[in-house]
């Protein structure tokens, strides 16, 4: 759906889009997501667990890894002739017995909190820890989102998801540090009954502070906002079709099916646009498990 999920997340991924939406779950949910972005020249992994408490609250814990991996590294391997540390394509060589490899990644793991404070209103908070290495360097940060869905009718949803509200410090173990702008989600999604089946238009908006400028959709000064607009259609809640455009230019379309107590679901993206198109498509597939037994269900329901 082009990522525009921040008023329709109802299960165990709204740890990520809006830890708002985890309220609305009824029974433990277990998820799991691979992610071969252009042409598997990245890597992003996802799991995430989400628990009802009691008649109105839930906990989830979600983490995840972005990655490229095997980057060759030549620091080492330098055959230096005469001695200058530079590179001379007549006298110097690779040493390529000396070439290792090394990875860039980036973790996160997000500790989520949601209560219904009514049948149409929830609020939802999260911790993330997030922890990035390139080769022999690192890096730690934590930092805080709060999300809130809204119903004020029946099938119209709103929702907003604030993230790194108080602005998330990453440290490096080189004495740098990154700072990661707040970021507010807003978005909005309708259901609309048809051939026996529900349709759902969702769009959201991405507003940052960073004075992005160019490199965003439209930007005000240093505002910059960035849409996301997708459906999906539901047949009887047995399977799914959803397409969407993102904020980087890709369309996606997926579909997904619904077996007892578990879900599939398989995403294809591709870029639009001349100045991106070497980067090649994206596909993701993910699983989630119900724990949809009488035993597991929410108390009070």
């Amino acid at each position: 759906m082009g990522g525009a999920y921040v008023a329709v997340a109802n299960d165990v991924t709204a740890g990520y889009y809006n830890p708002a939406g985890l309220a609305r779950i009824n029974y433990p949910e277990i998820s799991l997501m691979h992610d071969a972005r252009f042409g598997n020249l990245e890597n992003y992994d996802y799991v995430g667990i989400a628990i009802p408490f009691d008649n109105d609250m839930s906990f989830g814990l979600s983490i995840m890894r972005l990655a490229i991996d095997g980057i060759p590294d030549t620091r080492n391997a330098l055959y230096d002739a005469n001695g200058d540390g530079i590179l001379n394509i007549n006298n110097d060589r690779l040493d390529y017995s000396k070439i290792t490899e090394f990875s860039n990644q980036d973790w996160a793991f997000y500790l989520t909190f949601a209560k219904r404070q009514s049948d149409n209103f929830s609020l939802g908070a999260n911790i993330k820890i997030i922890r990035r290495t390139i080769a022999e360097f690192s890096a730690w940060g934590v930092g805080f989102d709060a999300g809130a869905w809204y119903s004020p009718m029946e099938k119209l949803y709103f929702g907003a998801n604030l993230q790194d509200i108080t602005t998330t410090m990453v440290a490096w173990s080189t004495g740098r540090n990154e700072l990661i702008s707040p970021t507010a989600k807003v978005g909005v999604a309708y259901e609309i009954n048809f051939l026996s089946g529900v349709i759902t238009p969702a769009f959201d908006i991405d507003i940052r502070f960073e004075n992005r400028q160019f490199a965003s959709m439209v930007h005000i000064g240093p505002i910059s906002f960035d849409g996301h607009v997708g459906f999906e259609y539901n047949f009887k809640n047995i399977f799914a079709v959803r397409a969407g455009y993102n904020d980087v230019h890709q369309f996606t379309i997926g579909a997904g099916i619904k077996l007892p107590k578990l879900n599939i679901d398989y995403s294809f993206a591709r870029f639009s646009g001349s100045a991106i198109e070497t980067l090649d498509d994206t596909h993701r597939i993910s699983i989630m498990l119900t724990l949809e037994e009488p035993k597991f269900l929410r108390t009070g329901m």
